[in-house]
């Protein structure tokens, strides 16, 4: 296992952003639409909301706000491998509702082309500098909250996004790989002392019995469930081209969302 970096941690210092970091043991679970969906929702409660894709070999956040860097426009490599400021690497994406809600979100992207996510995987950066971003992006835009979107895994720069988060949302889905998997994930953010853990079990089947998956993920980690979301055929169809919790505030899945925004806001930031 790799070893954290020795970095301050952003939850005991006064002032900072609640840090909300998202993570899935395995790819495909629904992590970066979910990310997206529970910034909005949020923001719709009047926070300053800002989400970091740090899944920086398959980003994805972005095309859920419509999203594009035009030329000029810095993303979160050119920080981590530059001399850009965060600050010039947030984007504000904050949808009309959400204006009219006064609340804000802005997104710092990752390179979407494959000569820089090749760059980047060739070279590496000092993952320390995800955390002094963090620190200067709270600061500069005076945020309330800011999401992490996680690489799947286990790796260094998972380790040090769970090590400094106020809460973790661990995402899986209801088959045997993923429990199995997630076990591993939560037993590693334990040993990192994380202050707070929701579980969030997203793509359910309609015909699985709700209570007894809450009642098998609530025994096999001791965790809380923050979510249920169930496999919607209205969330295929949009295929990552919007935000459901405002395209369909009203199905299931919209509403399960923003009552986890609101838990994690009564409970735990």
């Amino acid at each position: 296992m790799a070893v954290l970096p020795s970095v301050p941690c952003a939850r005991f210092l006064q002032g900072m952003a609640q840090i909300l970091a998202i993570h899935s043991f395995r790819g495909g679970t629904g992590k970066s639409n979910l990310s997206a969906n529970l910034a909005t929702a949020l923001a719709l409660q009047g926070k300053r909301v800002a989400v970091i894709d740090t899944d920086l070999a398959s980003p994805g956040v972005h095309v859920l706000f419509g999203f594009t860097p035009e030329p000029g426009q810095a993303t979160l490599n050119d920080y981590l491998q530059g001399d850009v400021p965060i600050a010039r690497c947030a984007h504000e994406v904050t949808p009309e509702p959400v204006k009219k809600a006064h609340g804000h979100v802005w997104l710092v992207p990752a390179a979407m082309d494959s000569d820089r996510i090749a760059r980047l995987l060739r070279e590496g950066y000092e993952v320390e500098k995800l955390n002094d971003a963090l620190f200067s992006l709270s600061e500069s835009l005076h945020l309330d909250l800011v999401l992490i979107d996680t690489h799947p895994g286990i790796n260094e720069e998972t380790l040090l996004s769970t090590a400094i988060a106020d809460c973790l949302l661990m995402v899986m889905r209801p088959d045997s790989q993923d429990y199995l998997g997630t076990a591993v994930a939560i037993e590693v953010a334990e040993r990192l002392d994380v202050p707070a853990i929701r579980m969030v079990v997203n793509k359910l089947p309609e015909h699985f019995d709700t209570e007894q998956v809450r009642e098998r993920v609530a025994s096999s980690y001791g965790v809380p469930i923050g979510a249920l979301l169930p496999l919607s055929e209205d969330l295929l169809t949009l295929a990552s081209g919007g935000l459901a919790v405002l395209r369909f505030p009203t199905h299931p899945w919209s509403e399960q969302v923003r009552g986890l925004a609101s838990h994690l806001l009564d409970t735990v930031l």
